[in-house]
């Protein structure tokens, strides 16, 4: 339903002028001023309305009255006092002018008239008084001095003609509300009024003027200026506002744009944020600056849609020299405020004429270069300027900027801070990770390692272990916390478990020696008399080729995921442990068979816990994408990872190990159950040269014959009984095994010229690409591996 207004639109004479000077509207007050239909001037130059020789009037601002001589339609000549607003384009309708003229005021003065009373010329309070049909009656000096005109010119107008800006049709809206209902109303608006310089906050207070018998004559508007409180609660609010929404994240770009949107519109119309490069060895940023400053461009805002104000774009570089405002404030330590009067503008663009366009394309007016500074390191500079607001940037707007960049300095330092120890967590988990797995006869494995998107890098860890007699170890760890120190520890451990590996302990074993491992890094980490609070969880396995067995131990990590030929899918049933660090408990190993292509998934657990599900349904998607598995190791990583991961990122960071089992066949491997007298050692040699032919490797007949003839020698010399042989042969390698029940290991010694003994292991070590001995439940295994690519 349409508002009804008790409006006489005749009785004021309104034209409405676009930016080229033709009329597009004319009204029946503007018909009755000067005689001439609506048809007969619409769309033609507004010019030719004026009289004789009498020149255009060129406005100087948003407002222009004075007194034009127009031509009637009789061809008379009538002097007429105009008022001019240009109003700006808004909701589709192109910039214009509204042209107004009274056709006459509020009537002769009738005595003890309610209306001619009511209006205190001499109040310091700023009154105007309205009629029934809402035109202005009476205003006294101090509403006048508002308006900035005089009220015999005004008389009779409404206050939407005389202000001839959005917030006049809303304060004529409230005037009419209080004319019709009879109750006072209190408006509070923001605008600049004709006889400021600046817009002001003002309390509009509006009530019914009633005449003896209590018959609603008219409205009183008494104005009331608040700018100081207004201007200080807005700033309250705006340096609250962003407390909560600057410093959201850790990242420097985010936190840089959301000091820009904070900023637009409450403060400027055009902001940019320049930052400078971190030095490129990691280093703090330089204590005194010096002109040209070199400055990346971080983040900007305009209330303009694409802010076409920018020379800039985000992410390039730009440098200032030292007559431009982003230098000037940088150099000084403060904030440097310029408006158009001075020449401080024009001189800070000089340099730049791209710049110097934009100022006079956008009618920028006013300019400040705030500083960001935080614990006394200066970040770089945030810009802030005007063009669509009238008023020039104030002292207490300077204040205002300066709080809150500094607020967003902090946070943009935070930021920086957090970055940099995250790269250099992430350079240190880089190169404490394996690049590459190592390809061995036992398996084929693929990983992916993934930090935190917000926690960034921890300690997650995986790795790929040749061990003795084609056994691969698989080893997949967790380290509590993140940053430097989580990746530091992390570094510490699997660098312990290759060296426990290679001595050939017992999964179970192994967690044990990690476990107090564990326990010295938290007392060496902890101060006087309190412990420190590092732990860890582990899973590893043990793959034997040859027998299809393959032995596994956890610390509380989570179980593995078996996938056998023929895609059934199971968690791997395996006693949890206790988390490593707690010391004293034990761990218990699970030995199980894997048929040959059966895919092992070892796992942190940032894979499967997550805020966003629950576990149970985490490990139904883990299994799902598992079991899409077709020949592809490294698809079906990337496949998991989408499957589980939100698109943001993971909330703790990730390892995933896939290892496919391969199988030696029995065909490859030959046994000997060697007798204990040395005299029976000679045929034990020429069995395995006739299975040397047998596999076709002749040519490495002779140097498998001595590390034989050594190995099984020092067996039945030292050891102890049942010895047996054992040869296993890979495409690449042979490998000589001789086992024996005495648990004491062999070691290297340097032999004496003249003595008879003690060169075996010496003569084995210079025949083998690589020997060792690693302990059994029965007692010990001795091993050489010899290169059939060195043979060859």
């Amino acid at each position: 339903m349409s508002r009804v207004y008790p409006f006489d639109d005749a009785a004021t004479a309104r034209a409405v002028i676009d930016e080229n000077g033709t009329l597009v509207e004319w009204n029946e007050g503007a018909r009755r001023l000067l005689g001439h239909p609506a048809d007969e001037v619409v769309g033609r130059p507004a010019a030719l309305l004026l009289a004789g020789d009498t020149a255009p009037p060129v406005p100087a601002g948003s407002r222009w009255d004075g007194t034009l001589e127009l031509r009637r339609r009789d061809g008379r000549t009538l002097p007429v006092w105009l008022l001019a607003h240009h109003r700006t384009a808004q909701d589709g309708r192109p910039a214009h002018w509204l042209v107004v003229s009274p056709l006459n005021g509020g009537g002769p003065a009738v005595p003890q008239d309610p209306l001619a009373t009511a209006a205190l010329t001499q109040s310091p309070c700023a009154i105007a008084v309205y009629d029934h049909q809402l035109r202005l009656r009476r205003v006294n000096d101090a509403m006048a001095d508002v308006i900035g005109l005089p009220e015999e010119r005004i008389q009779g107008l409404r206050i939407a003609e005389i202000g001839g800006q959005p917030q006049s049709a809303e304060l004529e809206r409230n005037l009419l509300r209080v004319l019709t209902s009879g109750r006072p109303l209190d408006v509070q608006t923001y605008m600049r009024t004709g006889g400021e310089e600046r817009a002001h906050a003002w309390l509009a207070r509006m009530a019914p003027i009633t005449d003896a018998a209590g018959q609603v004559r008219g409205v009183s508007l008494a104005a009331h200026d608040f700018t100081e409180n207004y201007l200080a609660r807005e700033r309250l609010q705006l340096v609250n506002e962003a407390s909560v929404r600057i410093g959201t994240t850790l990242d420097v770009t985010r936190t840089a744009q959301e000091l820009a949107d904070v900023c637009v519109p409450a403060l400027a119309d055009f902001v940019t944020v320049d930052l400078l490069d971190p030095p490129e060895d990691g280093g703090e940023l330089p204590g005194q600056l010096t002109a040209p400053v070199t400055l990346r461009r971080i983040a900007h805002q305009s209330v303009l849609p694409g802010v076409p104000e920018a020379v800039v774009k985000p992410e390039h570089t730009e440098v200032y020299p030292a007559s431009s405002a982003q230098a000037d404030s940088l150099i000084a330590g403060r904030t440097i405020l310029a408006s158009t009067p001075s020449t401080d503008i024009g001189q800070w663009v000089r340099w730049n004429p791209a710049r110097a366009e934009r100022v006079r394309e956008f009618g920028i007016h006013s300019t400040m270069s705030v500083p960001i500074q935080a614990r006394g390191v200066t970040l770089g500079v945030a810009v802030l300027s005007r063009h669509r607001r009238i008023d020039p940037f104030s002292p207490d707007d300077v204040l205002l900027a300066e709080e809150i960049t500094a607020r967003a300095a902090v946070c943009v330092d935070n930021a920086r801070r957090y970055s940099r120890e995250r790269e250099t967590a992430l350079a240190l988990q880089r190169s404490l990770l394996p690049r590459t797995l190592p390809r061995t006869a036992a398996l084929h494995a693929a990983s992916r390692y993934l930090p935190a998107a917000r926690a960034g890098v921890g300690g997650d860890w995986f790795d790929v272990i040749p061990l003795s007699g084609l056994r691969v170890a698989m080893v997949v760890g967790d380290v509590v916390g993140h940053g430097v120190q989580a990746s530091a520890t992390m570094g510490r451990l699997r660098t312990a478990v290759r060296t426990l590996a290679d001595i050939d302990l017992a999964p179970d074993e192994l967690l044990t020696h990690l476990d107090d491992l564990v326990v010295r890094l938290s007392e060496e980490r902890g101060g006087e008399g309190s412990p420190g609070e590092v732990g860890a969880t582990c899973l590893y396995a043990v793959y034997d080729p040859v027998s299809r067995r393959c032995t596994l131990a956890r610390a509380g990590h989570p179980p593995p995921v078996l996938l056998r030929p023929g895609h059934r899918l199971h968690e791997v049933d395996l006693p949890a442990g206790p988390p490593l660090g707690l010391g004293g408990l034990p761990f218990e190993s699970t030995e199980i068979e894997l048929p040959e292509g059966s895919v092992l998934a070892m796992f942190t657990d940032g894979l499967v816990n997550s805020r966003h599900r629950d576990p149970d349904t985490a490990r139904r998607l883990l299994h799902e994408a598992l079991a899409a598995y077709s020949d592809s190791l490294d698809e079906t990583c990337d496949r998991i990872l989408h499957a589980l991961l939100p698109p943001g990122g993971a909330a703790d960071d990730v390892a995933l190990l896939l290892a496919r089992t391969r199988v030696l066949p029995p065909s490859r491997v030959a046994t000997w159950d060697v007798p204990a007298d040395p005299a029976l050692v000679a045929p034990i040699r020429k069995q395995v040269v006739e299975q040397l032919d047998e596999w076709g490797l002749s040519l490495a007949a002779f140097t498998a014959e001595l590390v034989v003839s050594e190995l099984v020698t020092n067996a039945i010399r030292y050891g102890a009984h049942p010895i047996r042989l054992r040869l296993i042969h890979d495409t690449t390698t042979l490998i000589c095994e001789v086992s024996d029940t005495n648990h004491t290991a062999p070691h290297l010694r340097r032999a004496k010229t003249w003595d008879e003994g003690g060169r075996g292991l010496l003569l084995v070590a210079q025949l083998t690409q690589r020997w060792g001995s690693r302990h059994t439940p029965e007692g010990k295994t001795i091993w050489a591996e010899l290169s059939l690519a060195e043979v060859d």
